[in-house]
């Protein structure tokens, strides 16, 4: 009686594993898997996230040994693909697999703000997009389908632009080129604590260090993409992606002077950074409807301003020279005048901490 309990137990252990696996399998046509990732102390527990996999023609099948991979990254407040690319365009003429994510507090910032948690700002939703980024690659590997792991991008508008720039700064070695519109820059005090005049944003940090949302020095100059001394350890490490910065002249919602210094200390730092900053003689009503947030067609700014980077036969297309961070399996270490936060991919995928003086 024993053993066959044993046996029965066994059986239905086993067969809860295979079921975890294959929910965990990529969809054999576009669909939306759910992605395990790190535990956000605002909401102590087990978290996970929706991913949204789109491929070429919509079918894994369509993958070829040229097929990349890039993360297609929605607005503050949004889901999915809101204000990010159209991924059967992306797809079709970048041949990537294009990958949304949910990442923290995906949804109406109303409703999220409801929980008195802060805006993450690129922190752990870098993780998240990364972790769906790696749930892709590893799942091709296993699968053994040929894709071009030297092709691998990331893209966004307005808040999934910060994303994505978080992402290429928490992963120096994985991108080979990364398009942000109208993405934050930085968490200025302005959007941080809400101060009058400037951004309409509002990311409901306190100055109080007794609050739960208090931001700390160093979680501010972690979320600071322009940071001078984190831009110069990312070119130390050998970063070489193309990072194209587009936004618009008269964005007040991200600011477009944050922009402009961001972009001068990435020059500054000798990264390879491209930028076009949209003025009113650049408006033609296709690719440029203004000059302010929304800017147009940002689909067609992906294609147009980063295709000739990432589209095979391109002169300057390119491919990535280094192993990605995931393979590295290296801490990606950034200090802060409090302390330092670590990256950690020693499990292939990336986890993120904070260590004080």
């Amino acid at each position: 009686m024993l053993k066959q309990s044993i046996a029965i137990l066994t059986f239905f252990v086993l067969g809860l594993a295979i079921t975890d696996l294959r929910a965990a399998e990529l969809p054999e046509r576009d669909g939306t898997v759910s992605v395990q990732t790190q535990e956000w102390p605002f909401q102590p527990g087990p978290r996970s996230v929706k991913v949204y996999i789109y491929y070429p023609g919509n079918k894994l099948e369509h993958v070829n040994a040229e097929t990349g991979l890039m993360l297609n990254l929605h607005n503050w407040g949004g889901t999915n693909t809101s204000g990010a690319g159209n991924p059967a365009v992306l797809t079709k003429e970048l041949n990537v697999i294009a990958i949304s994510v949910d990442y923290l507090q995906s949804g109406s910032w109303t409703e999220q703000a409801k929980t008195g948690a802060p805006y993450d700002f690129g922190y752990l939703q870098a993780i998240d997009a990364l972790r769906a980024l790696s749930f892709v690659y590893h799942g091709l590997l296993e699968k053994k389908i040929p894709f071009n792991s030297k092709r691998i991008y990331s893209t966004g508008g307005s808040g999934g632009g910060n994303v994505t720039l978080m992402c290429n700064k928490f992963a120096p070695h994985t991108f080979t080129c990364v398009i942000d519109i109208c993405g934050m820059p930085r968490l200025s005090d302005d959007i941080a604590f809400n101060l009058p005049g400037g951004s309409s944003l509002n990311a409901r940090y306190s100055q109080d260090k007794k609050a739960k949302n208090y931001l700390a020095p160093g979680a501010q100059e972690i979320r600071y993409i322009g940071n001078p001394e984190h831009l110069r350890l990312m070119k130390d490490r050998g970063h070489a992606a193309k990072i194209i910065v587009i936004h618009g002249s008269g964005d007040t919602t991200c600011p477009y002077d944050d922009a402009k210094a961001m972009v001068q200390n990435m020059k500054a730092a000798q990264l390879d950074v491209e930028a076009k900053f949209v003025t009113p003689a650049d408006i033609d009503n296709v690719v440029f409807k203004n000059i302010g947030h929304s800017l147009g067609d940002r689909t067609k700014m992906m294609v147009n301003f980063g295709g000739d980077y990432i589209i095979p036969g391109r002169e300057k297309f390119r491919l990535r020279p280094s192993l990605t961070d995931f393979e590295l399996k290296q801490d990606v270490i950034y200090p802060t005048s409090d302390g330092r936060f670590v990256i950690s991919y020693a499990e292939g995928v990336p986890t993120v901490r904070f260590e004080s003086k």
